[in-house]
């Protein structure tokens, strides 16, 4: 009798379980967020972003985050993606064009921080001072 009591109790709480689990996961999630800015959440993130659903749900919440945390690159990064920007170099530099000064100086510090802009070494020297002027004038605004 003992036994048959014991057993539906471990079935009635199944959802207590799978609540429990889930908890859990959220927990484990926060922390490798927290630990070194997330360095450990990124390949878990690239891993479930390979689930088209999930995907998109990860867009959408990184979106809305970076949102806001910075309107001006929300509305830059909007910008480059519907103009296929982010594939293409001339299509770059013509989106770079459309945009208003603050979306240009968010998107460059984002680059910037991000280690993405553009290396000195790798352009020729024309393209090398106009970075440098495009740096100094965001530096003095």
């Amino acid at each position: 009798m003992t036994a048959a009591m014991v057993a539906s109790l471990v079935t009635l709480l199944i959802p207590l379980w799978i609540l429990l689990f889930l908890v859990l996961l959220l927990g484990v999630v926060a922390l490798l967020g927290r630990v070194q800015n997330g360095r450990y959440l990124r390949p878990v993130l690239l891993l479930l972003m390979k689930v088209p659903l999930l995907k998109k749900w990860i867009e959408k919440a990184s979106n809305a985050a970076i949102e806001r945390s910075n309107p001006e690159l929300a509305s830059a990064m909007k910008k480059m993606q519907r103009t296929g920007a982010l594939r293409d170099p001339m299509k770059a530099q013509a989106a770079m064009s459309q945009l208003t000064r603050d979306e240009r100086r968010a998107l460059l510090e984002m680059q910037e921080q991000q280690g993405a802009g553009v290396a000195p070494e790798a352009t020729n020297r024309q393209m090398r001072r106009r970075l440098e002027k495009a740096q100094k004038n965001a530096k003095r605004r």
